[in-house]
């Protein structure tokens, strides 16, 4: 039996030359995880709008509106989840040109500064801020080994 490997969907692939790999990195991460969140946002809400209700031209102005209100939650999880994604990878990279080597290191750090400056900026008390920094760490370092196992 011959087994054929499947390489996946079509990939769209845009690169921004922002003329420094910090940048390129950063704009980039912001670029694709705010794209998936607001994709995600979107799907989700027209899921619950299509189950909530019948959408006729009868009430098309509350539609339209409903509409609008969806894109505007869409807009700020993009850029929410952007950022945050954009942060995590500018640290990273920032970190690894700082140590002069790339490892589970770097991840573990720019985990960790995500982490502590997301929840910091949610005004987050003390002990929160370093709940969350350990959780960020945490979870970078078990994508970065995961990533190096596949």
């Amino acid at each position: 039996m011959a087994w054929v490997r499947v390489s996946g969907p079509p990939r769209v692939e845009v690169a921004i030359d922002m003329g420094n790999p910090f940048l390129n990195l950063t704009v980039d991460a912001f670029l694709r995880i705010g794209t998936i969140a607001a994709t995600r946002v979107g799907a989700e809400d027209t899921y619950h709008i299509i189950q909530k209700r019948n959408i006729s031209s009868h009430d098309f102005e509350k539609t339209v509106l409903v509409v609008l209100l969806q894109l505007k939650k869409m807009c700020k999880e993009g850029v929410y989840w952007g950022t945050v994604a954009g942060l995590y990878v500018g640290t990273e990279y920032g970190v690894e040109r700082i140590r002069g080597t790339r490892d589970w290191k770097n991840a573990m750090i720019g985990g960790a500064v995500t982490g502590a400056v997301v929840s910091a900026v949610s005004n987050n008390k003390k002990d929160k801020i370093a709940i969350d920094a350990i959780t960020g760490a945490a979870i970078a370092t078990a994508a970065e080994f995961i990533y190096y196992l596949t």
